[in-house]
């Protein structure tokens, strides 16, 4: 039996180099993250490898799995400490070595594997390192799954029978690239800017665009660990604003933003105007159903309201569900409710077939703008942006509110709408028209205005967002509602009210 994990260790100890370090904090509710070596060690690595060992016991699950790692200088150290413990947990493991979060989805169907571990921090700092898990391909693990793995890792209940194997796949890489260019090359001659942020995306993503048919200018696609100009995250205003400057003196149609892990893909305009995911989503969701008439789609609560007010999305017979944020909500509800795509606001888009095997792929989004351009030769992306309907946004919002508190504030602040709404009150001087709880409360309003309020699922905040379709005016005044009573619950901390 391996030792049981603890969690007041310190680096530069005696007990540090010989016992596992845990903090249990890090496991999230769909993936696995911390700070190392501070919050775990590598022999913390190797229980959680033994765990999920037992995890696959647990599940009735053939143990055999992908493992891969990102660019970062411990990324390599780390996995191997994993495949240790998996291996004495008797795992059968296929290491497909440096990769992309979807390069290790795609090889649980390439090599016939049940399960997959990629050791990734995607965008997160340095000092970060994490674990995206999953055991039911297209599918990773949810919150009841992280929890199960939590009690066993943290318990100690870590047996080795051992008879684990080792198998080395050294042309993985090849074979995705070869799977997302089994199709013709696109017949429009788009110059992509495509930016990787020294992150790992930049050994494989100018080469795929460049084969697909783009003429590609690379920025930051050299690898280097120290993310010397920033860190690879399309949200990240210092990423766009490099994509930016780049996509304008170049004159280019299109700039590609992927993140550390190469899941998501950002997007900025031939204009240099970043279009945040969810509008992406929209554009995309547009030229599908144009394809795919009576598409279904889904999207999670923090998303644009056009997906259900579009004109074109209405024409097109298109239906849109809203569904809890997390890219492993997502997922799950794309594979088990058979929508076409999932889109959530982070930028993880999930590509069902024949579009894709339903996991997030930054690449699979890339290739899907490029054939949007193509299927719309006459239009620029800018022109393509311009024509969805105006909408009035709030940035996202977060408010502090303690992790123990945060979600019981939530309860309270869904029952007060759910009372306001029951009662037939007007809204910012408007009806509500529906209500959704599936993830803190999304309201609706008449005139398609709405304000949602939330717990966040990896940090000590709500989590707050508006929009209208129709003014300015309206999001401030859905807004004001809400803040109005959030100051009222003295649980909820200060923040910038201001948008």
């Amino acid at each position: 039996m391996f030792a049981k994990p603890r969690q007041d260790l310190t680096p530069n100890s005696a007990d540090f180099e010989r016992l596992p370090l845990i903090k249990p904090t890090g496991f999230r509710e769909y993936d696995a993250r911390w700070l190392f070596p501070n919050e775990i060690n590598l022999m913390g690595i190797q229980a959680v490898g033994i765990g999920l060992a037992r995890l696959f016991e647990r599940r009735a699950v053939p143990k055999r799995i992908v493992v891969g790692h990102d660019y970062r200088s411990y990324s390599s150290a780390i996995k191997n400490s994993l495949v240790s413990g998996l291996l004495a947990g008797g795992v059968e493991v296929h290491d497909i070595g440096l990769a992309l979060s979807p390069m290790a989805y795609f090889a649980q169907f390439e090599l016939d594997v049940e399960g997959v571990a990629m050791v990734t921090a995607s965008h997160n700092d340095n000092g970060w390192t994490g674990i995206k898990i999953g055991l039911d391909r297209p599918l990773t693990l949810g919150p009841d799954d992280m929890s199960e793995l939590k009690e066993i890792v943290l318990s100690g209940d870590l047996p080795m029978p051992g008879g684990g194997r080792l198998v080395w796949v050294s042309d993985l890489a090849e074979r995705y690239g070869a799977s997302l260019l089994d199709r013709p090359t696109i017949g429009r001659r788009i110059k992509a800017v495509v930016a990787c942020g020294n992150g790992t995306a930049g050994a494989f993503a100018p080469e795929i665009m460049e084969k697909i048919g783009c003429e590609v200018i690379a920025l930051d696609c050299e690898l280097d660990h120290s993310f010397p100009r920033y860190n690879p995250n399309p949200e990240d205003l210092a990423m766009l604003d490099a994509l930016r400057d780049k996509v304008l003196e170049t004159g280019a149609d299109v700039g590609l933003a992927f993140d550390g892990d190469g899941d998501r893909c950002g997007v900025v305009d031939n204009e240099g105007e970043p279009i945040f995911a969810d509008k992406v989503g929209v554009m995309l969701a547009r030229d599908i159903s144009g394809q795919y008439p009576g598409a279904k789609f889904v999207v999670d609560v923090k998303s644009t309201g056009l997906f259900m007010t579009d004109p074109v999305l209405k024409a097109n017979g298109a239906e849109t569900a809203y569904w809890k944020t997390g890219h492993s909500y997502i997922k799950r509800y794309n594979y088990e409710h058979g929508t076409l795509v999932g889109f959530e606001k982070s930028g993880h888009f999930f590509f069902s077939p024949p579009l894709g095997r339903g996991y997030d792929d930054g690449l699979v989004a890339a290739i899907a703008v490029c054939d949007m351009l193509d299927r719309n030769p006459d239009k620029s992306m800018a022109e393509l942006r311009n024509a969805l309907p105006k909408t009035w946004q709030s940035p996202t919002m977060s408010p502090h509110c303690d992790d123990e508190k945060k979600y019981g504030v939530v309860e309270r602040v869904v029952e007060h709408f759910r009372g306001v709404a029951a009662n037939g009150a007007s809204l910012a001087g408007q009806k509500i028209v529906d209500v959704l709880t599936v993830n803190g409360i999304r309201i609706v309003l008449e005139d398609g205005t709405w304000g949602l309020v939330r717990a966040s699922s990896n940090k000590p905040e709500l989590v707050v967002v508006v929009e209208s379709p129709t003014s300015e005016a309206n999001m401030h005044a859905i807004f004001k509602e809400i803040d109005d009573h959030l100051a009222t619950i003295p649980e909820i901390g200060e923040y910038n009210q201001k948008i």
